[in-house]
C-alpha cells in the first residue's frame, strides 16, 4: 500500500470532515507525539524542551507536555515570547509553526528557530519543520532543521522533495486513526510497479524484449546516447539501437549496441528515447520533428529528455503536438528545461515542484519526471508520486542519460508507461543509496556506475516477487 501525500487543502478537509471525533485530532496528535518522543529518548531521563506556538501546532505540543508530564518525564515549555531556560536537554520539540504557515517567519520566532537550530542534540519537529512550507519543500525565510519529524493525518508532500529533506531528518507518519483512500499523491513505492515484476519464460528470444532506439549523440555528446543505450541494454531491452549525429563504428565499451544513423534506429525501434546529446542543429530538430510525426500507424512510446526539451520549448507549435499521440509520451525534465515548457522560471517550478509536474502532464497528456530532490513524477489522469530514494551522489553529468536508458529498457520490455517511469526512477535513486552504501559515494559517482547496480537490483525484486 502506498503512504499517501497530502496537500494543505486536503488536509484542511480532512480535519474539518473529522472534527467531531473522539478524542478530538489534538488529543490524538498529542499522545501520539508524546509515545514517540518516549521512542526517542530510549530511556534518557534529562527534560524535554518544547517550543509551542499559538496555533493548532502549538495546542499539539501541549498537549504532548502535558502527556510526557503526566508519565513522569521533566518538560519545559516555552511559548511565543517567552525565555528559553538554559539547561542539559535531552530532546527539543518543535510546535511553533504547522501546515498553515504562508508567510516567512521573522522577528520573535526566527530567533526562537536559531535557538532551536543551535541546539546539538535531536530535534522533534511536530507536523512539519516551522519555516517549511508543507505543500512545496519550501523554506519560508527560515527553518527548524530536524533530526526527526512526526507528521500527523499522512505524510506532507514537502517534506519529501526541494529543501524538505534537509529539514526533516527521519520522518515517521501517524494517520491518527483516520482512513486515508483515493488521494492522487503518495510516494513512490515497489508497489507502483510490483505487477510488472515477473520472470521472464524460458522460452523467450531478443524480440520478446523489444528494440529501443536512442537518439543523440550530436558532435562532442556522444556520451550522452552511449550512456542511455548502455543503461538501457543493461535492464533488459532485447536490441539497442543508437541513433548518432556523429556516425561511430562501434563502442569498444559495450559492443552488442547497433550504432545506426538516426532514421535506421527509428526504423527498427519498437519504442524511442529522444534527446541525449541531441543538440540544436537544423538537423536535431529534423530529426525530432520525424520522431513525433511517424507515418500512419507507427506511433512509438517516446522518451524525450535533454536537449529534445529544449527544442519543444523553442517550437510550442511541434510541443503542442504532443498532446495529440496515440502512443504513450514521458518527458523527463530537469527544473530548468521545464521552466522553459511552461514560460515560467526555474524559481516558480522549484517553489510548486508538484503543481508543475502536474501541469506539465496535463499540457502534455505525457508522463513527467521532475527530476531534483524528490523527483515529482505525474500522470496525466492526475495521480503524483514523490520519489523518496536516491542522494546527492546523483548531482553529476550523465545520469539524467542514464535514466533515461531505464525508462527506454522498461517500456521496451512491455511495461505500462505509468509503471515503466515509476520502476526507473525508483531503481535510479535506489542504485545511488547502494553505491553510498557501499562506500563509492556520494561524493564521485559516475553515471555509469548506476548501470550494474541498477540491474542487480531489479533482478532482485524480480526473483523475491515471484
Amino acid at each position: 500500500m502506498n503512504s499517501p501525500l497530502l496537500r494543505c487543502s486536503e488536509l484542511r478537509a480532512i480535519e474539518t470532515r473529522h472534527a467531531d471525533v473522539v478524542p478530538p485530532l489534538m488529543e490524538r496528535a498529542g499522545h501520539a507525539a508524546a509515545e514517540h518522543v518516549q521512542q526517542l529518548l530510549r530511556g534518557n531521563l534529562a527534560p524535554v524542551l518544547v517550543f509551542a506556538g499559538p496555533g493548532n501546532n502549538g495546542g499539539d505540543a501541549l498537549v504532548m507536555a502535558r502527556v510526557l508530564e503526566q508519565q513522569g518525564f521533566a518538560v519545559v515549555v516555552v511559548g511565543p515570547g517567552g525565555a528559553v531556560p538554559r539547561g542539559d536537554y535531552g530532546l527539543v520539540v518543535d510546535g511553533l509553526f504547522g501546515i498553515g504557515l504562508t508567510r516567512p517567519i521573522d522577528g520573535p520566532y526566527a530567533d526562537l528557530i536559531g535557538r532551536i537550530n543551535a541546539f546539538c542534540g535531536p530535534v522533534l519537529a511536530l507536523d512539519v519543520p516551522s519555516g517549511l512550507d508543507g505543500d512545496t519543500g519550501r523554506v519560508l525565510g527560515l527553518a527548524v532543521r530536524a533530526t526527526h519529524t512526526l507528521s500527523f493525518i499522512g505524510g506532507k508532500p514537502g517534506l519529501y522533495t526541494l529543501d524538505g529533506p534537509d529539514h526533516c531528518g527521519a520522518v515517521s507518519v501517524v494517520d491518527l486513526g483516520l482512513p486515508l483512500n483515493d488521494f492522487p499523491g503518495a510516494l513512490l513505492t515497489v508497489e507502483d510497479f510490483r505487477d510488472c515484476l515477473l520472470p521472464r519464460p524460458r522460452n523467450s528470444h531478443k524480440g520478446s524484449y523489444g528494440s529501443l532506439a536512442v537518439i543523440g549523440g550530436a558532435h562532442g555528446m556522444t556520451g550522452a546516447a552511449l550512456l542511455a543505450a548502455r543503461a538501457g541494454l543493461k535492464l533488459g531491452a532485447g536490441r539497442v539501437f543508437v541513433g548518432l549525429l556523429q556516425a561511430l563504428a562501434v563502442d569498444p565499451l559495450q559492443p552488442e549496441l547497433m550504432l545506426r544513423s538516426p532514421d535506421d534506429a527509428l526504423a527498427q525501434a519498437t519504442v524511442a528515447v529522444v534527446g541525449p546529446g541531441l543538440g540544436a542543429s537544423d538537423a536535431a530538430m529534423e530529426i525530432l520533428r520525424r520522431a513525433l510525426s511517424p507515418k500512419p500507424g507507427a506511433d512509438l512510446p517516446l522518451l524525450l529528455d535533454a536537449d529534445a526539451l529544449n527544442l519543444l520549448a523553442a517550437h510550442p507549435v511541434l510541443a503542442a503536438g504532443i498532446a495529440r499521440r496515440s502512443a504513450a509520451t514521458v518527458i523527463t525534465p530537469h527544473p530548468a528545461e521545464a521552466a522553459r515548457l511552461l514560460a515560467t522560471t526555474t524559481e516558480a517550478v522549484q517553489a510548486d515542484r508538484v503543481g508543475a509536474a502536474l501541469q506539465l502532464a496535463q499540457r502534455f497528456k505525457a508522463h513527467i519526471a521532475l527530476k531534483g530532490c524528490g523527483t515529482v513524477i505525474a500522470h496525466p489522469d492526475g495521480r503524483w508520486r514523490i520519489n523518496a530514494n536516491g542522494n546527492p551522489g546523483l548531482a553529476s553529468g550523465g545520469t539524467g542519460d542514464v535514466l533515461s536508458g531505464f525508462i527506454g529498457a522498461l517500456l521496451a520490455q512491455g511495461w505500462p508507461a505509468d509503471a515503466a517511469l515509476g520502476g526507473a526512477v525508483y531503481l535510479h535513486g535506489a542504485a545511488a543509496d547502494a553505491l553510498v552504501a557501499s562506500g563509492a559515494g556520494p561524493v564521485g559517482i559516475a553515471a555509469g556506475e548506476l548501470i550494474p547496480v541498477a540491474r542487480t537490483l531489479l533482478n532482485r525484486l524480480i526473483a523475491t516477487n515471484a
